[in-house]
């Protein structure tokens, strides 16, 4: 089983061009994708019933809201109209809470699985060591996490006033966003894969991308709208199902405050929405795993140094 499983991994350490890393960033993916789904179901089980809880509240608002405005005139009480705002605002709030905290939980679990996976040589590893590996590093998980949100609001700002400028503006803060994301993902994995402090990590990803930066941009970009297409794929599902759905409540009028059965039908559609959104997220973290390790073995070497090391010791 080992050996089987060490035939088929996919060596991370080396320096790829623009072309390659694409490549192997789907051949890693056809050959992880179930194993990490496996692990992404067992981690998050308690914030996707949040989620579920998130859709419900979301659901009842929105139904409640349009039935209500549709069912009273202007002026009318409007005690039911705020306890349906409140349902929208508590879920908001709740979304907001838990999607900051699944992101931590993602964004950790994605790398520390790719880093298992070059340490093992391949995926013969067991769910508690990509857990066991983020436990370990929490503490500077939570503190980069923290320093990403600030320098990802500073940069959304000097985003912003490239916008205005017609067209250039525009491409310039796309540029600007690819690139920070790139940053952000290579460090990340820097701080993970090598022990390093949060600070330290961030200047060691700055070196890598800033050196490679329209390798960055380019593979963010292109990989980051390959995966929007196979999210928005896999989003097709439900949205198939809430739209035929919908159809047959206009065509039959049917009151969807008048039974459970819509509430259910757009809570679970609305909670493959948010479920697809996340894992999402992960996806976006293996494109810059596999940037990072080309990035790290084009400026080092580590890799190419230690095989030519091995075949002077068999000499």
């Amino acid at each position: 089983m080992q050996n089987s499983t060490k035939n088929k991994y996919i060596e991370l350490k080396i320096n790829r061009d623009f072309g390659d890393i694409i490549t192997t960033y789907f051949d890693f993916l056809k050959q992880n994708l179930k194993k990490f789904a496996n692990i992404f179901l067992n981690y998050n089980g308690i914030f996707l019933i949040g989620l579920l809880i998130v859709s419900y509240l979301l659901v009842s608002g929105f139904i409640g809201l349009i039935t209500y405005q549709s069912n009273n005139t202007v002026g009318s009480a409007n005690d039911f109209n705020e306890s349906y705002l409140m349902y929208l605002g508590f879920g908001g709030i709740l979304y907001f809470i838990i999607f900051i905290m699944v992101a931590v939980l993602n964004y950790s679990l994605a790398a520390a699985y790719m880093i298992n996976y070059e340490t093992h040589k391949g995926n013969d590893f067991d769910k508690k060591d990509v857990w066991n590996f983020v436990k370990q590093r929490l503490g500077n998980i939570i503190l980069f996490v923290l320093l990403l949100v600030a320098i990802y609001v500073g940069a959304s700002v000097v985003g912003i006033i490239f916008a205005i400028i017609p067209l250039i503006g525009a491409i310039a803060y796309y540029i600007l966003i690819f690139f920070i994301l790139g940053w952000f993902g290579v460090s990340f994995f820097s701080m993970l894969k090598d022990n390093k402090g949060v600070t330290e990590a961030y200047g060691e990803g700055w070196a890598l991308t800033t050196k490679n930066f329209w390798k960055t941009v380019g593979v963010n970009f292109i990989l980051g709208l390959l995966n929007g297409i196979l999210v928005l794929v896999v989003m097709m599902i439900p949205g198939i199902i809430i739209g035929i759905y919908t159809f047959h409540v206009v065509e039959n009028d049917v009151d969807v405050s008048a039974s459970i059965v819509p509430k259910i039908i757009y809570t679970l559609g609305t909670c493959m929405f948010l479920i697809a959104g996340v894992f999402g997220q992960c996806l976006s973290q293996f494109v810059n795993g596999i940037l990072y390790y080309s990035l790290h073995e084009k400026t080092y070497n580590t890799n190419t140094r230690n095989k030519i090391e091995q075949i002077g010791n068999l000499d």
